[in-house]
């Protein structure tokens, strides 16, 4: 790996659940569990409401890595909503595989509110698998300077 690379460190956007997935980030602070913190929260009412177009979005600008993150099928808080996001991102994963994103800089993962260590594992594997892939340059913009 070169030196530059190895400096490098990946942006992540974490769309979390807050009845679940963000409840379970809240455990993972409060018992002291270590991710990388490579992550920004955006807190959303549940998982299926998240538009792909945010995910696509973030990408464009720049943003390395994607987690949607949601309560377990079968317990969310509006009872079909992470369904719906089920759904939603399976499509979203084939469109991004059409357009040449790599597998993995989006991902998508169940936590319940009582799972402040598997949020920590989370954040930990997806940290990996997005410094891994490297920068994003797929969809991202690139400022042309004259």
């Amino acid at each position: 790996m070169s030196e530059q690379h190895s400096e490098w460190q990946p942006r992540i956007l974490a769309f979390l659940c807050n009845w679940c997935s963000y409840a379970g980030a809240d455990l993972a602070g409060v018992s002291r569990l270590q991710y990388p913190p490579n992550a920004r929260i955006v807190r959303v009412p549940c998982s299926g409401r998240v538009n792909p177009g945010y995910i696509l979005k973030a990408l464009q600008e720049g943003i390395d890595g994607v987690l949607v993150s949601g309560c377990h099928p079968g317990d969310c808080h509006y009872l079909t909503g992470n369904y719906h996001a089920r759904r939603k991102f399976r499509l979203l994963k084939e469109l991004l595989d059409f357009v040449g994103v790599e597998d993995g800089r989006v991902q998508f993962s169940w936590v319940s509110a009582a799972e402040g260590a598997k949020f920590a594992q989370v954040m930990a594997e997806v940290t990996e698998k997005v410094r891994a892939l490297g920068p994003n340059r797929r969809l991202a913009k690139h400022l042309v300077r004259i």
